[in-house]
């Protein structure tokens, strides 16, 4: 008798009640994608469709529970790591992370609203490179997020490359850059690494308001592909072509009075099993 084992994502990550971001987004993705999801929450914000209300922070040694009772017990593939609220939680992360090396991580950095308020003081950003960068294969900046992080402005094709190896310098072995924000009818995305080879992605814009948890979806989908046992570059090209898709057949839909979710099932896999 054979035995089997499901691919298996771990996502670290805030709340959305609405379900269209956050930890909600991120197990709809995994799921989607054929993946077993676990989840540890980091924060609990209360937001809907159309903006954050408030957040309520979740206790350090809490979060460090919910981390050493998961990963005791199901080892991930791939971990996929979003909102992180504080520097109290990023060092219980790091600190419990490096007894588990090895395992691919995957982080979006949650650091400024699409408001443009900032969501991470810099003492926490300061913590985040040294402690987290070398611990991750891949962190997924958007424009803003970038121009945080490198202290420049990031609003071309070429300040891109330039803010991504960087970023690279900072310690993060891979940056994938994302040009969502760009004011053009493509969106172009930059996969740079720290060997300093580059790759570039290109997606045709929809016109659609619902956009909300696409950076969330991304990550977690790039996860999802390489707990599935894809490469990095296979994944975030697979990643992408998956969220482009999710927000193509999820554009005409009315979800909420604000930025609506993205369709994580347009074409929903099984789960897979994988003999161990």
């Amino acid at each position: 008798m054979h035995t089997y084992k499901y691919p298996v994502v771990l996502t670290v990550a805030g709340f959305d009640g609405s379900g269209g971001a956050g930890i909600q987004a991120d197990i709809n993705t995994i799921s989607a994608l054929g993946c077993y999801a676990t989840s540890v929450l980091t924060a609990l914000p209360v937001q809907n469709t159309t903006g954050v209300k408030a957040v309520h922070l979740i206790p350090a040694a809490v979060v460090k529970q919910q981390l050493e009772t998961v990963l005791e017990d199901i080892r991930p593939d791939a971990i996929k790591i979003g909102m992180i609220p504080d520097e109290a939680v990023l060092m219980v992360i790091c600190n419990v992370l490096r007894a588990y090396p090895g395992i691919p991580i995957i982080y979006d950095p949650v650091m400024v609203a699409s408001s443009g308020d900032h969501l991470m003081q810099k003492e926490t950003i300061s913590a985040m490179i040294r402690e987290l960068f070398p611990l991750i294969a891949l962190v997924t900046p958007n424009l803003d997020e970038a121009a945080v992080l490198t202290n420049t402005k990031v609003n071309s094709i070429s300040e891109m490359e330039i803010a991504a190896r960087r970023i690279t310098d900072m310690g993060c072995p891979s940056v994938l850059l994302k040009g969502g924000h760009l004011p053009s009818g493509q969106l172009t995305s930059v996969l740079f690494n720290a060997d300093q080879s580059r790759q570039l992605f290109h997606t045709e814009r929809i016109d659609t308001d619902n956009t909300h948890g696409t950076g969330c979806t991304l990550s977690a989908a790039i996860a999802a592909f390489i707990a599935r046992g894809e490469g990095l570059n296979f994944a975030v090209e697979s990643g992408i072509a998956y969220v482009h898709q999710a927000i193509l057949h999820g554009k005409d839909v009315k979800t909420g009075k604000g930025r609506g979710p993205l369709n994580h099932f347009f074409g929903p896999l099984k789960l897979i099993k994988k003999k161990v």
